[in-house]
């Protein structure tokens, strides 16, 4: 299994606005302390604060804050609602192949996939930021507190 760049640059985005606190962030900054473009991030953020796991603030000294508590934003979940495809093999999406009709490896990568879900079910954006990271996460993304 492997989460695409987007689920990648969300959680990205959710440890940034979340190491800030109530302080407002904004996309331009967040782009500039990970090194990575302001475009991609438009739609990811536009996303996260459609699904209601960010707040969009408006104004002129406008931007983004955490909608909520890290402790109630489950990593699980969030990978649920940006990956589109979980077929892991074409089997999954409907598709046949030769070895279809005695085929066991559809039923273990089920189990790997639930395995995979579970373990991320069990944790919560407050789970990565640590307060023994935290200072460190903060001196790494450039982030003035």
């Amino acid at each position: 299994m492997r989460i695409t760049r987007y689920t990648d640059y969300s959680l990205r985005v959710l440890i940034y606005v979340a190491l800030k606190g109530e302080a407002i962030s904004t996309i331009r900054e967040i782009a500039d302390s990970y090194g990575i473009s302001k475009n991609h991030l438009m739609k990811v953020v536009q996303e996260l604060n459609n699904k209601g796991y960010l707040q969009a603030v408006r104004g002129k000294h406008g931007g983004l804050r955490l909608n909520g508590r890290p402790e109630d934003i489950n990593i699980g979940r969030l990978v649920r609602h940006t990956e589109e495809d979980f077929a892991l093999v074409e089997c999954f999406s409907g598709g046949e192949c030769s070895l279809t009709p005695a085929c066991r490896l559809k039923g273990v990568l089920v189990k790997a996939l639930e395995a995979f879900f579970q373990v991320l079910d069990g944790y919560t954006l407050a789970d990565l930021l640590p307060l023994s990271s935290r200072r460190e996460l903060v001196r790494l993304l450039s982030i003035a507190v």
